[in-house]
C-alpha cells in the first residue's frame, strides 16, 4: 500500500511538471498577480503580523513582491533557510531584501547567517508552496518533506499557494503528510480549516 501511494505521488509529480510546463510566461506573470491581489484583500493577511514566505522557484506561483509590502505594513517578515547542522529548515526574520537574502543551501534565496529566527508557532501565516492541492487542504511537495517537519509546528494559519491548474480531485497521501488549512490561487482563496478536523 505505501509503495502505490508513492507511485500515485510519483506520477502526480510527473503529471503537474507536464501541465505547468505548458504555461506560457505571460500567463504565469498575470496569474502571480491576480493571485497577490486576491491574498491581500484576505481578512488572514490584514490580521497577520508575521507571515512565512517562500522564495518561488521557476514555475512556481509568485508571491515575492508582497514580501517588501508586508515590510512596508509593519509585518515580520520570514523566509524558509535552511539549517545544515539540523538537516531542516528554520525559519528566519529578514528585514531588508538586498541585505538579508542570498542564495542558499540548494541556490533558493534564503535569510543570510545574521537574520534571527522566529518561532514557527509565532507566525500568524505560513505560504506554503506545492506541486499539487486539493481542496480538503491535502498537498503534495516535491518529496523532501522539508514543510512536512515544520508545518505540525505552526499555529497560525498555513495556506497552500499554486495555480489553479495544480488544484486535483485528490491527493494521495501518507501518514507524515500534513493539510494546510486554506488554499491560495490566482482565483480563488478556500479555508479548509474545518474539514480538517
Amino acid at each position: 500500500m505505501h509503495t502505490q501511494i508513492q507511485e500515485s505521488k510519483l506520477a502526480l509529480r510527473r503529471e503537474m511538471r507536464e501541465r505547468l510546463a505548458k504555461l506560457p510566461e505571460p500567463q504565469r506573470v498575470a496569474a502571480s498577480a491576480r493571485a497577490q491581489a486576491l491574498l491581500v484583500e484576505q481578512k488572514i493577511w490584514r490580521q497577520a503580523k508575521s507571515i512565512l514566505f517562500y522564495a518561488p522557484l521557476p514555475g512556481e506561483l509568485d508571491l515575492w513582491p508582497l514580501v517588501a509590502s508586508s515590510l512596508g505594513a509593519g509585518k515580520i517578515a520570514a523566509l524558509p533557510r535552511y539549517d545544515a547542522s539540523e538537516k531542516k529548515y528554520v525559519a528566519a526574520r529578514i528585514a531588508d531584501l538586498v541585505r538579508d537574502v542570498r542564495p542558499g543551501q540548494f541556490d533558493i534565496r534564503e535569510p543570510g547567517d545574521h537574520c534571527a529566527r522566529v518561532p514557527f508557532d509565532q507566525l500568524d501565516l505560513v505560504l506554503v508552496p506545492g506541486t499539487a492541492f486539493d481542496l480538503r487542504g491535502r498537498r503534495l511537495g516535491r518529496g523532501k518533506a522539508h514543510y512536512d517537519q515544520f508545518l505540525p509546528l505552526v499555529r497560525g494559519c498555513t495556506c497552500g499557494v499554486g495555480f489553479d491548474e495544480q488544484i486535483v480531485g485528490e491527493i494521495p497521501v501518507e501518514p507524515h503528510d500534513v493539510r494546510v488549512k486554506s488554499i491560495l490561487t490566482p482565483t480563488r482563496f478556500v479555508a479548509v480549516e474545518s474539514l480538517n478536523r
